[in-house]
């Protein structure tokens, strides 16, 4: 669904990336964890082809990004919303949906399911101006599930949602899994990594770990993957 091969990216004398390696099969959830500034988002945005590699490339569907024939099977949802806020939550999910060939009846179901997976079906004639900074992450993480992509890229897909509302999105990522489709999220929340089938360690612009949440915790002799992270992180 993914592969990375080898990927390098400096900006000036900074090195972000310093050669990742990384696959994304379907049928799995895979996060990606580490501390802020340490190249999630980029490494995200150049396997997607929005960040140029120095070195080494990236296979998203068995493309070499950046590939835009395959844009409409991948659903992304960016740290930063990218909404448009003089428009109805219901407008930014109809203008991205027919961004996908979404039609008609189709497209008004489509609506109708994503925005009850985020909890947002009572709020879809508000203009996204007068959201809430929660529910603009919701608003996106619904807009990234439409068309059924084979592929989810969510980065801090949870951040601002509370506790219900994050287990019932779980549920529905899990019944993506299910299906077949492949994702990848960034998180800051250690609970959310072991909700994962595999989890990568991204440190000093490294992939330092990648394994399952149970090996990574019996390897390094801890109960949880945050004393995993805190494990590896000093050695």
């Amino acid at each position: 669904m993914l592969k990375a091969e080898n990927i390098k990216l400096s900006f000036g004398d900074n090195e972000i990336l310093k050669g990742i390696n990384l696959e994304i099969k379907e049928g799995q959830v895979v996060s990606i964890i580490g501390p802020s500034g340490s190249g999630k988002s980029t490494l995200i945005k150049t396997m997607l082809g929005m960040e140029k590699a120095d070195t080494g490339k990236a296979l998203v569907l068995d493309k070499i990004m950046p590939e835009r024939k395959i844009l409409g099977n991948i659903g992304y949802m960016a740290q930063s919303d990218a909404l448009y806020e003089a428009l109805t939550g219901y407008e930014n999910l109809e203008f991205f949906g027919q961004m996908k060939n979404l039609k008609g009846e189709k497209l008004k179901e489509e609506i109708s399911y994503v925005a009850e997976v985020v909890d947002l079906s009572a709020d879809l004639k508000k203009q996204v101006e007068n959201y809430s900074g929660g529910m603009k992450r919701r608003l996106s993480l619904a807009i990234a599930l439409l068309g059924k992509p084979k592929l989810l890229v969510l980065d801090e897909p949870t951040v601002g949602i509370d506790p219900a509302l994050r287990r019932k999105i779980w549920r529905e990522l899990y019944k993506q899994r299910d299906n077949g489709v492949g994702i990848l999220i960034t998180t800051h929340v250690m609970d959310e990594a072991e909700l994962c089938n595999k989890v990568g360690l991204l440190l000093g612009g490294k992939i330092i770990a990648f394994d399952t949440p149970k090996n990574l915790k019996e390897k390094n002799n801890v109960n949880t993957i945050e004393d995993v992270f805190l494990t590896v992180e000093v050695k």
